[in-house]
């Protein structure tokens, strides 16, 4: 019989009423900390002003923006976390199933260690930004994954070069990783991943991990229907879209890792400067989202 009750209790969907929060947001005139006027700006009044309030606004919306990110972000790993703590998730009744040969097996069969795998199909029932629930051996060897046909799909069988399989073992903790392409569905995700400990000695037994759906990150943001060719896109600690405002740069893989407003985002730092994208000036204001020993950051782009 499946958990239910652990997951269901914890389980919280989507983002409610960002968007009438955001509209609900009273402007000003007050430039928020960070915030650089262009030199062509400066002496004229009128320009100044104009620049202060986009400013101000943009700020409003990141700080939201980035706020409720982190939110989703700790709620998913939350869920992971809770029913890492399952006996059903921490038993490995067939681990005498894998295969021994190196890079054969692609985890335990189907009908091998049910219990775990209704644990991570009723997340994915449960959960909707996850796409994918897997649990890997300590080496980074793959055990299950669920949906099964994403297991049987897999082009890879260890993943110990994963940054999110590195920033368990380093942090023994819960960690972030940053966007990859998925070696199974071969679609855009980000793995929140979590040790799994013994309970006899406290040694690692494995890593508990969900892939999350960045479409559900980008379908939030498109909600918000942005007018003036103005652009929000949340970006990972290498720079890279993680979910984008634009329907019509979404699908196309674009890195934001050479502006100044990334860098100072990264760094744990919030404001407003004048940055270059695609060859274009642009307002852009900034915000880290800090999430398991990763930075990710939003960046509010508005044509100067």
């Amino acid at each position: 019989m499946r958990n239910k009750n652990i997951i269901t209790k914890y389980v919280i969907y989507g983002i409610g009423g960002l968007t009438l929060l955001i509209l609900a947001i009273s402007l000003g005139t007050q430039t928020p900390i960070g915030a650089q006027i262009p030199p062509e700006m400066n002496g004229n009044n009128n320009n100044t002003t104009i620049f202060k309030n986009n400013a101000y606004q943009g700020h409003n919306y990141v700080k939201l923006l980035a706020q409720d990110m982190e939110n989703r972000l700790k709620k998913a790993a939350a869920i992971l976390e809770l029913t890492g703590m399952l006996p059903e998730v921490k038993n490995l009744t067939s681990v005498n199933m894998l295969d021994k040969t190196i890079g054969q097996s692609k985890g335990i069969p189907q009908n091998a260690d049910i219990p775990k795998r209704e644990v991570a199909k009723d997340i994915l029932e449960k959960y909707g930004e996850f796409q994918v629930v897997f649990f890997l051996m300590p080496n980074g060897d793959i055990y299950i994954e669920e949906p099964y046909s994403l297991q049987k799909n897999l082009s890879k069988t260890n993943f110990a070069f994963r940054d999110y399989y590195n920033g368990v073992i380093t942090n023994n903790d819960t960690f972030l990783g940053n966007v990859i392409v998925s070696a199974s569905s071969g679609q855009k995700q980000a793995v929140i991943s979590v040790p799994i400990y013994s309970g006899e000695n406290g040694s690692l037994t494995g890593i508990w991990a969900g892939g999350l759906n960045m479409s559900e990150f980008k379908e939030s943001l498109q909600l918000l229907n942005l007018t003036n060719n103005e652009r929000i896109a949340y970006v990972d600690n290498l720079g890279q879209v993680v979910a984008d405002s634009d329907v019509n740069k979404s699908k196309t893989p674009e890195s934001f890792a050479t502006l100044q407003s990334f860098k100072n985002a990264i760094k744990g730092q919030s404001g407003s400067i004048v940055d270059t994208v695609n060859n274009t000036k642009m307002l852009i204001t900034y915000q880290p989202v800090k999430a398991f020993h990763n930075t990710w950051a939003v960046l509010l782009m508005q044509p100067l």
